[in-house]
């Protein structure tokens, strides 16, 4: 058992002041006590304490890419496509090592920046040429294996790709490394829960890639399996990300991509629609009142000139979201629920957009949204700090200049939308202490088989 003390910390109702919180050996949170003493024994937390973020959509891999494609090609117009093709000529020589160590590497950036859980959504499963790893699980285990070193709670997503475009469409030869049929997929997953459904930093969900890289029969025979494993268990799903990819489902069945999903699946609390970038009014009711889960990472969705989500509408309606740093050409949460609200101001020319009359606090409000919903996606209890839920929380360095007489949601909005220092001083996930004083005790060695994985790749 474990006692934290802050001096002033988030909780559901609001900020408290010299709350104490008790941890049980599990990692869970035992007891909140606010206007109390610091115990004898306790941590002493550097300054206001916030439930951690989680980062409900990430591929841990392409952290090593960022800032690789961003030359523009000669005599064309680049998109999406064009960078999911260089995405393609990266990934063929990685090996689980080097996916281990940049996991590791990028891992750590999440918990210094204040992410407490990772939405591990996996698709690298094979050798380079297609050929299954002896242990269908090899490059799961070297993602599960950073998240465990560094001390970051994970839910696993693994990606069931079969097809390479819509009406069940022959993967192609860059594709080979993610492909996996019905029953293989359902053996990795099989293999996966055995393994790792012990630990408590863990949750294992599954992720069909795309309404375009799956067919109907093989999603309906992988949520079968899923279920007679844990009919709870979370579903990640890429839909409606590009304007060419609605226009391509429409062609095919004469639906846009949610409509199809939703008239084909039963969807609720247990997805997570990624991106959802290009839906319309009627889509965004259907989503919100489904419960599910909007999964947006708008740094990456600029990065690729994806578009913008309609998040004023969607709020309006009480759906549902959280936030991640999915291609992690930014691995900041402060960064990502910036970026949500100001690009609704430069479209609409307001401020303040994503205020509502019960939370006129941006800051706090897309803070507390993004918390709940990504919990809900990633099926971990850490939607605030409260008895029973996982002990996963931030402290922020009160002496910070950005944090200085800030007190209550003050501190959120300032956390939120002032400066481009990061003010995670502590960072503790399941009772541990993973980041003390902005420090993580293995980052040294974990950056130097990141620099040797990389200096492999680059050669």
């Amino acid at each position: 058992m474990t006692d934290y003390f802050a001096k002033s910390a988030l909780l559901p109702r609001g900020w408290s002041d010299d709350v104490l919180i008790t941890v049980d050996d599990n990692g869970d949170i035992e007891s909140l006590m606010p206007n109390s003493r610091a115990s004898r024994g306790a941590v002493r937390l550097n300054g206001p304490a916030l439930p951690g973020i989680s980062n409900l959509h990430s591929h841990a891999f392409q952290r090593a890419m960022a800032g690789l494609a961003e030359r523009a090609r000669t005599g064309s117009q680049d998109s999406f496509w064009t960078w999911r093709d260089i995405m393609y000529k990266f990934l063929a020589r990685l090996t689980p090592q080097q996916v281990g160590a940049i996991a590791a590497q990028l891992y750590i950036e999440m918990l210094k920046s204040g992410y407490t859980t990772v939405g591990e959504f996996h698709y690298l499963h094979h050798q380079s040429d297609g050929t299954p790893y002896d242990d269908l699980g090899e490059m799961a285990h070297w993602v599960v294996g950073a998240a465990q070193r560094t001390g970051l709670a994970i839910t696993l997503l693994p990606v069931l790709y079969t097809y390479s475009g819509f009406g069940a469409q022959t993967h192609k030869p860059q594709q080979r490394r993610f492909i996996n049929g019905a029953d293989r997929f359902q053996r990795l997953i099989g293999d996966l829960h055995q393994r790792y459904s012990d630990d408590p930093q863990f949750t294992l969900g599954i992720a069909p890639h795309s309404i375009r890289a799956v067919s109907k029969g093989v999603l309906s025979e992988a949520l079968t399996g899923l279920n007679r494993i844990d009919a709870t268990a979370p579903i990640h799903i890429h839909i409606a990300e590009q304007t060419k990819e609605v226009d391509d489902c429409v062609a095919w069945s004469n639906q846009r991509p949610v409509t199809w999903l939703y008239s084909n699946f039963q969807v609720d609390e247990r997805w997570c629609l990624v991106h959802a970038t290009h839906i319309n009014r009627m889509e965004s009711w259907m989503v919100a009142h489904s419960r599910a889960v909007a999964g947006l990472c708008p740094t990456t969705e600029a990065n690729l000139g994806d578009g913008i989500f309609p998040l004023g509408l969607y709020m309006r309606g009480e759906g549902r979201f959280g936030i991640g740093s999915d291609s992690h050409i930014s691995v900041s949460p402060v960064e990502e629920l910036r970026w949500l609200e100001y690009v609704q101001r430069l479209r609409r020319q307001l401020r303040n957009v994503t205020a509502s009359e019960r939370q006129r606090h941006v800051g706090a409000r897309l803070w507390n949204a993004a918390l709940a919903g990504g919990a809900q996606a990633l099926g971990r209890k850490t939607d605030g700090l409260k008895t029973g839920n996982r002990a996963d929380f931030i402290s922020l360095d009160g002496d910070h200049p950005l944090l200085v007489g800030r007190k209550g949601h003050a501190i959120t909005d300032s956390l939120v939308f002032s400066g481009n220092t990061n003010p995670v001083s502590d960072v503790v996930v399941g009772g541990r202490h993973v980041v003390a004083e902005g420090h993580h005790a293995e980052e040294e060695k974990i950056a130097r088989a990141y620099r040797k994985a990389i200096g492999e790749l680059m050669a």
